[in-house]
């Protein structure tokens, strides 16, 4: 058991205790069997876009998030109301005063390549996500000291309490990598990011590009017996209707997202053997926002930014694009992240005329062709370019001429992150479990850097959002901190900093004789070693 004083080490215990009373053995919660899973059998996961990396060390794709835990591990992952499981940690503790993290390691993991897993890994995977990752700069910002007092024991010192840190040790987001492979290299170009080694379920076999990943069972996986599967082929399929068809011909076995059309949906439900989970999105809160580059002066003009606001109706955006499969999110926190989420905060009215007469007191009246200006608009593939379309249009409506650009998934981020050549682009980011993590990473001043994925892309830099941003990362007192992301949804709408658009319904589709598959938070996202097929 950890050290410490004696009311440190009953914390531990009653850590111990709330999070493993639940577990069938070493591994994750499971609902009780009949009898031994079966043993064997592939599993084809379909993803809607390719990701750019196989590991989420410093990247938040999602079809990274869906592969990266099958292969790499976190200390935690969590279940459906965020509670902490174990999984490379196997006990942790808080101290009183929030600036002490300790968690023992679990022992006896091998990385793929056969070496052992020990804390001097943990250690160098917290650096690096403080470092590199969009979203652990902000994460990890407090933590100052990294110390590892054995091979098996980690400890954090921090500067300032950061009540979201132990929520955010999911594969997913803070994934556990090799020290031996990482040291001394950048890791958004490490080749582990194409054929990664980790300690999770399953081992990369091989990834052909424009096809598919190929995952196989670890035989020396740390929980006995699992994974249950020998193979996960990860496919990638970019056209909607080829991915409805794998769906109904049995080629494909489960996706997320949902991974077809949302019109295609209700035709899906009536066959007999595809089911349909609506939980498993609870550790991301996706969310689609329509983004300004301040670069361009043009945004520096609030009534501009208005008037865009003002001609998007996204009642009729979630009814024909979503195709009524989400809820209108007013504010940058959506209303699936229920604690932190302002329902006061009231969408923008759709109001063309006013748009209109908007951007005619800014300066920018119709000119002979019956335009104002041009606008350059990237689109997020993550959803397809159904909403791309839907905005080029309203904008075209007010005299705004749209330049809509869609790219593939890996090019949309270098289009959009490095060489920054957007005027707006739609952007599908994900809330997470906790707005410090999933909301500030879009308006903090200091998450901007060149070439970072999913952060600030805007370039929106505005002292009093940093300040309530800074102040509700450390802020222990819930009710207050409540009240201080209150203020920053009503302070981000009052200044249209962005337009928030829509909050998707997560939908899983599967084949039936696919058991096991959404267990947690992290949905399909986790590790699947629990998921096993029925003949």
């Amino acid at each position: 058991m950890i050290g410490g004083s004696s009311t440190s080490r009953r914390s531990v215990l009653k850590l111990m205790l709330g999070t493993t009373a639940a577990f069938a053995g070493p591994g994750l919660a499971l609902p009780a069997l009949a009898a031994e899973p079966p043993r064997g059998g592939t599993v084809n996961f379909i993803l809607e876009a390719e990701p750019p990396t196989l590991v989420t060390i410093a990247h938040t794709a999602g079809g990274s998030q869906r592969i990266s835990p099958k292969i790499t591990e976190g200390l935690l992952t969590y279940d459906f109301d965020l509670k902490p499981r174990p999984v490379l940690a196997t006990a942790w503790d808080v101290a009183p005063d929030g600036l002490t993290y300790t968690f023992k390691l679990r022992q006896g993991v091998k990385w793929h390549d056969g070496r052992d897993f020990t804390s001097a890994d943990v250690a160098y995977s917290f650096g690096l996500l403080k470092q590199s990752h969009p979203r652990g700069r902000g994460t990890f910002a407090n933590v100052t000291e990294v110390t590892t007092p054995d091979a098996f024991t980690i400890v954090l010192k921090l500067s300032k309490p950061t009540p979201f840190l132990l929520s955010a040790l999911d594969a997913t987001e803070s994934p556990i990598v090799p020290k031996h492979v990482y040291e001394g290299t950048d890791p958004l170009t490490n080749k582990n990011g194409s054929a990664p080694i980790g300690t999770g379920p399953f081992m990369f076999k091989e990834w052909v590009k424009g096809s598919h990943v190929l995952l196989e069972r670890n035989p020396n996986y740390w929980d006995a017996g699992k994974p249950h599967l020998d193979r996960v082929v990860v496919r990638f399929i970019a056209d909607e209707a080829a991915r409805a068809a794998g769906f109904e011909t049995g080629e494909l076995d489960i996706g997320a997202g949902p991974p077809v059309a949302r019109a295609d949906l209700d035709r899906l439900k009536e066959l007999p053997q595809l089911a349909f989970e609506d939980r498993g999105g609870e550790y991301n809160a996706s969310l689609t926002q329509l983004f300004f580059n301040y670069e361009n002066p043009i945004f520096k003009d609030i009534r501009v930014r208005q008037a865009i606001a003002h001609a998007i109706d996204t009642t009729l955006l979630l009814e024909t694009v979503w195709y009524g499969y989400g809820k209108v999110s007013p504010t940058v926190v959506s209303p699936y992240l229920t604690k932190f989420h302002d329902p006061s905060v009231p969408p923008y009215a759709f109001d063309a005329a006013k748009a209109e007469k908007l951007l005619d007191e800014a300066g920018f009246p119709r000119k002979s062709g019956g335009t104002r200006f041009p606008l350059r608009l990237y689109n997020n593939p993550y959803y397809g370019r159904g909403a791309g379309e839907f905005i080029r249009q309203a904008l075209t409506a007010i005299g705004i001429a749209v330049d809509l650009q869609n790219f593939d998934f890996s090019t949309y981020i270098v289009k959009t992150y490095t060489e920054r050549k957007f005027d707006l682009t739609v952007e599908a980011l994900s809330n997470i479990f906790d707005p410090n993590i999933g909301v500030q990473r879009a308006y903090w001043s200091k998450n901007f850097k060149i070439g970072l994925p999913f952060s600030n892309a805007s370039h929106y830099e505005n002292p009093e959002i940093d300040r309530l941003l800074e102040a509700s990362a450390t802020e222990a007192d819930e009710e207050q901190r409540v009240q201080l992301w209150r203020d920053i949804q009503r302070k981000l709408y009052d200044d249209v900093a962005s337009v928030t658009l829509i909050a998707p319904q997560p939908v899983t589709i599967f084949n039936k004789r696919v058991k096991n598959h959404t267990l947690g938070a992290a949905g399909v996202n986790a590790s699947f070693a629990d998921v096993y097929v029925e003949s």
